[in-house]
């Protein structure tokens, strides 16, 4: 497994004066169902969690854990862009969104955004950087995506209870062979995001 992230790059832009070091990630860009899900975190350099690093490389049990670290030291925002922003925006303009909306939830405004991606949102309110595969260099963006990761499952979690058969609890609203079955089976719920290409293909054959 790899080793988990240090704070080294947010010391090399405190250097330049920047003091509130944000990182920024998302998650629930592939999923036909649900929002999509960003979280803004800045990390207490005094109360860094100990093994932090991508969400994708950790267990539920680790994330949670680390989420509950995170919850007591850290800074955290968090934003969402509902399935009827993602159809009326496009996945990436919603993407941008829910990041606007996690950064402004912030208790603290940030002096320096790390972004997870190749490309930033417009109308940052400071200068930032974007991080490719950022959750996995960044201490402060891999923070990010485990809070954007648990927040999001468990509000897939909660849907899977008003919308049942669809899988939610365990495939999150991606296109899993249940997921696409039960759409056939059961038809379209609130929740589906009518712009993406499976479901645009059921409803206009």
């Amino acid at each position: 497994m790899r080793t988990a992230l240090d704070y080294q790059v947010e010391r090399q832009f405190a250097q330049t004066g920047a003091m509130r070091i944000v990182g920024v990630d998302e998650v629930g860009r592939g999923p036909l169902a649900g929002p999509v899900t960003a979280a803004a975190v800045w990390l207490a350099p005094e109360h860094l969690p100990a093994g932090l690093q991508d969400s994708k490389r950790l267990s539920a049990t680790a994330r949670l854990r680390l989420l509950d670290e995170l919850s007591v030291h850290a800074d955290i925002g968090i934003g969402h862009a509902s399935p009827a922003e993602i159809d009326a925006l496009n996945i990436l303009q919603a993407t941008f969104l829910a990041m606007r909306r996690a950064i402004s939830a912030l208790n603290v405004p940030p002096d320096y955004l790390l972004v997870d991606g190749n490309r930033l949102p417009a109308d940052l309110p400071c200068p930032a950087q974007a991080v490719v595969k950022g959750d996995g260099k960044v201490m402060s963006i891999a923070a990010a995506s485990i809070v954007a990761k648990v927040t999001r499952d468990k509000i897939m979690t909660d849907l899977a209870q008003s919308y049942p058969g669809y899988g939610w609890a365990e495939n999150a609203g991606y296109p899993t062979k249940r997921h696409k079955n039960a759409i056939a089976d059961l038809g379209l719920t609130p929740e589906h995001r009518r712009s993406f290409a499976p479901i645009r293909k059921m409803l206009c054959p």
